[in-house]
């Protein structure tokens, strides 16, 4: 019996909780911004309802509404003067057309794809990867866009209403874009009911306002705005429609009408996050999604027409504005529902930007893990957001806004290219999807999608000519480099992955005949001491030090300090002659004159002094890297650096520990217990749950029942007798379950919840349970 079993033995103890390396300077003022990090197993999706759902996604689209009938008059009073409003009613219908069309597509997206979908997913699944990445692109400038017009719009609702602060417009925008990026970072989640509450509160407002201007127009009494105003855009005289400057200006103005059917995608992004029936809902709530936005447009668009509001060179006030203080009136009740309908656009504008937070990330995570963008965009950050691409969204909005001036006029020509892009390729992809499948009315899904990616196509060619000298030239030059960039890196990924990967003849892992270890040896100190160590527990067959001469003089002290060191004398030193001074060569030509055999394998151990910072760098020069480098590529070669620290030595420093969790042991109190940042366990659910003792207070030799979150499954090797070991920790400490004859357990997994109940038996000091009885709590 082992003597850990006798009377006299020490008893074993629960496990205890590791130290950490105390938090550096950075993480501690990362964390003080973000607040503590979040646990990866409380991400979750919250389900929504149609009601919160069309709250959620539908405010980038509806928001749209408040500067798309703007556009399309500053590209039309300058030349056709007054008739331009009676020129924007047509052009509102067609834009309401294609509004139809694109929804019916778009209900099809959804009825297919009923998890997640949107242009690159339909793209990707009836196209391949590489048509995917020009939706990628076109997708991504979109929502870079979005983030700097959506902010730059929301900042001209306030400039409308509080005039004096025009001057601070560019720093605003600048202001709203960071504290969205600061929530986001947090983990503000695009679930979040409290977004919902923008969207209504906007179209309640304008409702109110189109009901008394609906109102005061059957009485006659809806007044009509001067055109005559100081700062207002210059009106043109009237023209003809059939001239081919007339034509190529209408088709400018249409291309302006377009921005607004933005966000059109968005219901299509997150079907996943409605309640069961997913696709059932995020249909319905599409529907109701764009009849919101058809009545908004039409009625800005119309009683824009009526009172002739006429747009500004600065963008403010805003058209909306002079519809809401023109049906309103100056009276009290006039000026609050003012206040309140530029308080509803502003924050509708915003909640529309922080909506690119999740989208934008999100898309981003979807191309990486292709392998189309660098990984670091799939890592979930501190806070168990996508940070890598929050910060490249917020980035690059900033980039537009500061290049535009925060002009919504500028910023709408980069706008509704990506967006068209996007409902082509989803148009045509789900064309393709009909013709393979040929489902259910697979005809008429033939012609809506069809007619829909046209349209967009359509739409893409106009906007590309007739807004190429505003900006829509740098989208055009910069997404195709992006494609090619995109399809580059994910080149580069698979020849690293083909590189990676264990071929047929490597799948057996065979024994080596000889192990051959060689340290490098620059000087004789206690970091040549410590490789050579680490060398002896390797049990090599021959073990040898090398030194390269490229000084005659340090080489004779070398052999020197080693013949004298008793803590050598068991280590071959061999001087190998470097004329030309490239330790690099050297070292590889060594390593394949000593693995000329094919039966031998050589470890070559580079001793690696860590000096302080920059003076370190300056001091002493860096060749334990330059020598790895090309080492590595050899066959039956590793080359290990052993790093040892000299600057904490010399600064008389040791590592400092924390313990983020101390385990400590039950006290029974009537006083109330602060709450704890140790892992919280689920209530017990089960009938013998109040005899649960807590891991901390469980005794050895005694039957107990436990309960805490799994933290770590081991599993016996393959041809081994079967074992399963399981770690589970409550706030006082771990313990580990041992269940013989079985590699797994239904249903287990890390992070999971489990409660189970044995004998407390010992192994190696600790406490185990051996063959418990177990339950998994849901």
């Amino acid at each position: 019996m082992p003597k850990s079993w006798t009377d006299d033995a020490q008893a074993p103890e629960v496990l205890k909780d590791h130290a950490h390396l105390k938090d550096s300077f950075f993480y501690t003022i990362k964390r003080r911004l973000l607040g503590n990090p979040l646990n990866r197993h409380s991400l979750n999706h919250q389900r929504l309802s149609k009601r919160y759902g069309l709250g959620i996604l539908s405010s980038d689209c509806i928001s749209s509404s408040a500067y798309g009938s703007e556009q399309i008059l500053i590209a039309l009073l300058p030349a056709f003067g007054l008739a331009a409003f009676a020129i924007l009613m047509p052009m509102t219908a067609i834009v309401l057309v294609i509004l139809l069309i694109i929804t019916l597509s778009y209900r099809d997206v959804i009825n297919v794809y009923t998890k997640v979908g949107g242009a690159y997913i339909v793209s990707r699944d009836n196209f391949g990867p590489v048509v995917a990445q020009i939706a990628a692109v076109a997708l991504m400038l979109d929502y870079i866009v979005t983030i700097a017009i959506q902010s730059a719009a929301g900042v001209a609702a306030i400039i409308s209403t509080f005039p004096s602060l025009s001057p601070y417009k560019i720093p605003m925008i600048l202001v709203v874009i960071v504290l969205l990026t600061y929530g986001n970072l947090r983990g503000v989640k695009e679930a979040g009911k409290a977004f919902a509450l923008p969207t209504y509160f906007f179209v309640g407002c304008m409702f109110i306002v189109f009901s008394v201007g609906l109102y005061k127009q059957f009485n006659g009494t809806l007044i009509k705005l001067s055109v005559e105003q100081p700062g207002a855009i210059e009106i043109g005289q009237e023209q003809g429609l059939l001239t081919f400057a007339a034509i190529f200006i209408l088709l400018r103005a249409f291309a302006n009408g377009g921005s607004s059917l933005t966000g059109l995608e968005a219901i299509s992004d997150g079907v996943a996050l409605f309640k069961t029936p997913e696709h059932v809902n995020a249909r319905r709530t599409l529907y109701i999604m764009s009849t919101l936005l058809g009545t908004l447009v039409l009625g800005v668009s119309w009683f824009a027409h009526k009172i002739h509001a006429v747009p500004y060179e600065s963008g403010t006030p805003t058209v909306i504005s002079q519809i809401a203080k023109a049906i309103m009136g100056d009276g009290t009740i006039g000026q609050i529902m003012f206040v309140m309908v530029q308080l509803a656009t502003m924050l509708i504008l915003f909640a529309g930007a922080n909506t690119t937070y999740s989208a934008f990330p999100l898309l981003v995570n979807f191309v990486a893990t292709d392998g189309y963008l660098p990984r670091q965009l799939t890592k979930r950050g501190h806070r168990l957001a996508f940070s890598n691409g929050i910060l490249l969204l917020a980035g690059g909005g900033i980039f537009l806004v500061l290049i535009t001036a925060g002009s919504v006029e500028h910023l709408v020509a980069f706008y509704a290219l990506g967006v068209f892009t996007g409902f082509t390729l989803a148009g045509f992809g789900m064309t393709r999807h009909a013709l393979r499948h040929k489902t259910g009315q697979w005809r008429a899904k033939v012609f809506i999608n069809g007619l829909a990616g046209t349209i967009s196509l359509l739409v893409v060619i106009i906007f590309s000519v007739v807004k190429f000298t505003q900006g829509a030239w740098l989208v055009l030059i910069t997404a195709p480099i992006l494609v090619m960039a995109f399809l580059r890196l994910r080149r580069q990924y698979t020849r690293e992955q083909e590189a990676l990967s264990v071929k047929r003849h490597q799948e057996r892992a065979t024994s080596i005949a000889r192990h051959d270890v060689t340290i490098l040896v620059d000087s004789v100190d206690i970091a040549t001491v410590g490789a050579i160590r680490y060398a002896r527990s390797l049990k090599p067959r021959n073990l040898t030090a090398v030194h390269f001469v490229i000084d005659d003089r340090r080489a004779e002290q070398i052999q020197k300090a080693w013949a004298k060191s008793d803590a050598l004398d068991d280590v071959t030193l061999e001087l190998i002659d470097c004329p030309d001074r490239r330790l690099a060569n050297a070292a590889l030509d060594y390593a394949i004159r000593m693995t000329e055999k094919p039966d031998v394998e050589l470890t070559l151990l580079l001793p690696r002094r860590a000096y302080s910072g920059f003076l370190g760098r300056l001091l002493h020069d860096q060749t334990a890297e330059e020598i790895a480098a090309p080492i590595s590529q050899l066959p039956r070669v590793v080359a290990t650096i052993v790093p040892f620290d000299v600057a904490r030595i010399t600064s008389g420093a040791t590592i400092e520990l924390n313990h983020p969790r101390e385990v400590r042991k039950v006290v029974k109190s009537t006083t109330p217990t602060p709450k704890t940042d140790a892992p919280v366990n689920i209530e017990p659910i089960s009938h013998y749950a109040e005899n649960v003792t807590k891991i901390g207070e469980i005794q050895w030799r005694k039957r107990a029942q436990v309960q805490g979150r799994v933290t770590s499954i081991k599993t016996a090797p393959r041809g081994a007798a079967p074992a399963l070991q399981v770690e589970i920790w409550d706030e006082t400490g771990g313990v580990s379950l041992q269940f013989l004859g079985r590699r797994d357990i239904a249903g287990l997994e890390v992070g999971s919840q489990m409660r189970a109940e044995g004998m407390v038996g010992e192994d190696e000091g600790s406490m185990v349970i051996l063959n418990p009885s177990y339950e998994l709590l849901v």
